[in-house]
């Protein structure tokens, strides 16, 4: 018997990834892509770490699972992701025709959501808000912590 996992079920996976961006030094931020209730992708922000800009975790996590998939269209799939993606992301989301995006916590500075949904492909659907209080509190403490 097949069992269904919940949103909170990838979302934690995708905080594992934060964690580990954290450990690393980067903003923490994670990301799953699942297919058929099957994680098929993760990553976590490597901008420093690769010395690249674009290297946020959801652009890893895409790139990971079209390869998994042999395909650049993911229309099947769910991006679970920590933070809401940024503009750039949300273009690669929306070249990618992902099926349905679910993040953990809003980005008021630089989500994609400012520009509204339109950003994404139109068949794309958007939850937010899954495990929220543990998204935000995971970016809060990093960027205290930087301040200081």
């Amino acid at each position: 018997m097949l069992t269904i996992f919940s949103d909170e079920h990838f979302m934690k996976q995708a905080l594992l990834e934060a964690e580990a961006a954290l450990e690393q030094g980067e903003v923490p931020v994670g990301a799953v892509v699942v297919c058929r209730n099957q994680v098929i992708a993760r990553a976590h922000n490597q901008t420093e770490q690769l010395n690249d800009v674009t290297a946020h975790a959801e652009i890893l996590a895409l790139t990971a699972a079209s390869h998994f998939l042999g395909s650049k269209y993911l229309p099947e799939c769910t991006l679970f992701v920590t933070l809401e993606p940024c503009v750039m992301c949300a273009g690669a989301l929306q070249w990618a025709q992902l099926g349905r995006l679910v993040y953990g916590a809003p980005d008021d500075k630089r989500g994609f959501m400012e520009y509204g949904k339109r950003l994404l492909h139109p068949k794309t659907q958007v939850e937010y808000g899954v495990m929220f209080g543990e998204c935000s509190m995971l970016l809060k403490e990093f960027f205290r912590k930087r301040r200081k």
